[in-house]
Formats: C-alpha cells, structure tokens, sequence
C-alpha cells in the first residue's frame, strides 16, 4: 500500500503535473498553494486531493479533478478588477481559487446544503469577495451582471447563446458543450459583439447544467 501523501507533497506534485503542461503562472500557483485543497475535500478523501480525478461531494455530486480545475481557471485569464460569474459552487474551492485572482466573485449552485458549506469553508479562510446564491444557473442571473469571465461546471447541450448578454465587451467564458451521452468538448467562448468567438480547448466529460434548483437538499 503507498503511504499516504501530505498536503505538501500533494501540492507538489500538483505543481510538477502542471508544468509539464507548460503552465508556470506565478500568480496561479500561489492561489492554490494558498487554498488548502484538504479543506473542501470530506475527511477520509483528504489524502485524495491533489490528485487528478474526480471526488464525490456532498448531495450525490463530484469534484472535478485538480488539473482540469486548474486548467480551466487558467484559461479565464483573471485580472484583479474582474467580476467573475461562476455556475456549479459544489465545494467552493474554485470560487475560494478565483477570488484571490479577481476583484468579485459571484457563484450559483442549485443545492442549498452546498451553498452553506462553501460559506463556511470561505468565512474560515477569511475570503470575504465571493457571494453564493442558491438558484437556478441555467437563467444566468442578467441583473447581476455584466461580467467579465464566467465558467461552468456543468455541460450545455449545445452554444449558451443566452449568456452573451451576460459578458461584457471582450469577456470570456468556458464552458463544456455537448450531450450527456455524446463527444463533449470544453470550450472558451469570447464574446465579439453580440455573438460569441468559440475555441475549443479539449474533449471533457461532465454532468449535464440542470434546470431549478433542489428542493430537499
């Protein structure tokens, strides 16, 4: 059986993964080294968290892996004066992430015991930039925008054209697109004009964007 790694070398090898991907940004790996990941993860998978799969969470959901988490964060490109809209909280570790990159962090998830979790993990590190609803994420949220960068935890059946209005001139959003059952691809969408500039980055699989919000949990 390997021993156990401690957040130390967990975040380590983190670091080593990433650089052989050619992602080196400075300011990047200081927020995750200062977000201890162990924290947002249950107690008898905490040794499981700097590794690169997926992690069930409370309310029957998943964590996505660290890589592909740091690999989207990577490809918003965050400035310290943007306004960030985030869809899917699930722990709050992403949004604990982008906060300490951004000047605002909005995030919605559609279950209300994921909300209070994330509020408390974020009251215990002192993050006082990033405001959870519970709601529905497929409405998009228009009053609270516009926002520079928007990502989402979850697939689009096809081009979240509805979100467009949500960006503000040049923003960004990641995405994955693509049916459950189907070849997905995770995709960054920059907003030109009134329409959206697709990329797509890499072949992904994630749970579908559900409509409402949870009633019993």
């Amino acid at each position: 059986m390997k021993p156990a790694l401690s957040e130390r070398e967990g975040f380590a090898a983190f670091v080593l993964r990433m650089r052989s991907l050619g992602m080196t940004d400075q300011r990047l790996m200081t927020a995750f080294e200062a977000t201890s990941r162990m924290a947002f993860v249950s107690g008898n998978l905490g040794t499981l968290a700097y590794g690169d799969r997926m992690l069930p969470i409370e309310c029957g959901e998943f964590m996505e892996g660290l890589d592909l988490q740091a690999r989207l964060i990577k490809a918003l490109d965050l400035e310290p004066a943007h306004r960030v809209l985030e869809i899917g909280t699930g722990t709050g570790f992403t949004a604990a992430i982008m906060a300490r990159l951004a000047g605002r962090v909005l995030s919605i998830e559609r279950y209300r015991t994921l909300v209070e979790l994330a509020q408390q993990r974020h009251q215990t590190l002192k993050i006082e930039n990033i405001f959870i609803k519970h709601a529905d994420g497929k409405l998009g949220l228009t009053h609270d925008g516009p926002f520079d960068r928007i990502v989402v935890w979850a697939a689009f059946e096809s081009m979240p054209r509805q979100f467009v209005e949500l960006l503000s001139s040049n923003g960004v959003m990641i995405a994955p697109i693509g049916p459950v059952d189907g070849k997905q691809v995770v995709s960054r969408l920059s907003k030109i004009g009134s329409r959206f500039e697709r990329e797509d980055m890499m072949p992904a699989r994630f749970l579908p964007l559900l409509d409402g919000v949870a009633t019993a949990l």
